[in-house]
């Protein structure tokens, strides 16, 4: 390899550099969503448990505390916006007023908070996805260095003798591989993060789904007496 990399010319040195920093970008941002995904995953299940005991026992405040506990929690930042826009509005006293809807107050806090999860969940996975269709191009870039610097030298030595054209031949290909090493692994895990994100989408939808059935009856009730 470090003859291959003596007889690159300085432009596919470059493509096998720039390669390099793409691929640690890549593996980078893969370890820290992993990360992020795994602990969103495991506080929430914590959360779930903990949050319903809460509303059985009709504790808002007691929930909103502890949804300060799982702060890498999905379900418990959603949860939270909408028990945060419903305790005020109880404490406003807007509950019993004609013609104000305190459940879909909840429920456009609850919709927000949804959307700026779910923007910090993709964090990072759109580079993935440039990486994923850009390497190989910059991989199809340095094959075809190579092979003008296989032609570069068959002129030089005035024949096509193996020796001539083994260098560039040897950078096309190694480039080329490159490409494809990077892009691979940046499509599975974009894939796989674009899933569990999906996931993680039904996940808030049901718990605001929840949420907002719990609303409606403490509204009901509030209203009756």
């Amino acid at each position: 390899m470090l003859d291959i990399w003596n007889q690159m010319s300085w432009i596919a040195r470059g493509v096998v550099i720039i390669l390099g920093l793409l691929s640690i970008y890549s593996i980078t941002v893969m370890i820290e969503r992993m990360i992020a995904f795994g602990k969103a995953k495991k506080q929430s299940l914590l959360f779930a448990r903990q949050v319903t005991t809460f509303l059985k026992q009709d504790n808002i405040a007691g929930a909103i505390a502890e949804s300060k506990k799982y702060k890498d929690s999905h379900l418990a930042r959603v949860v939270a916006a909408g028990l945060y826009e419903f305790q005020y509005e109880i404490n406003a006293g807007t509950v019993n007023m004609a013609g104000h809807d305190v459940v879909e107050a909840g429920k456009r806090a609850i919709e927000r908070e949804a959307l700026m999860v779910t923007a910090d969940f993709k964090r990072g996975i759109g580079g993935l996805a440039t990486i994923a269709t850009t390497a190989p191009f910059i991989g199809l870039f340095g094959t075809v260095i190579g092979i003008i610097h296989s032609f570069e030298g068959i002129s030089k030595g005035g024949g096509g003798n193996l020796a001539s054209v083994s260098g560039g031949i040897a950078e096309a290909l190694w480039t080329t591989a490159l490409g494809l090493f990077v892009a691979i692994p940046a499509v599975w895990m974009f894939n796989h993060f674009m899933n569990k994100l999906e996931r993680f989408q039904v996940e808030m939808s049901n718990s605001a789904s929840e949420l907002l059935d719990y609303f409606v009856k403490k509204q009901g009730a509030s209203r009756a007496s």
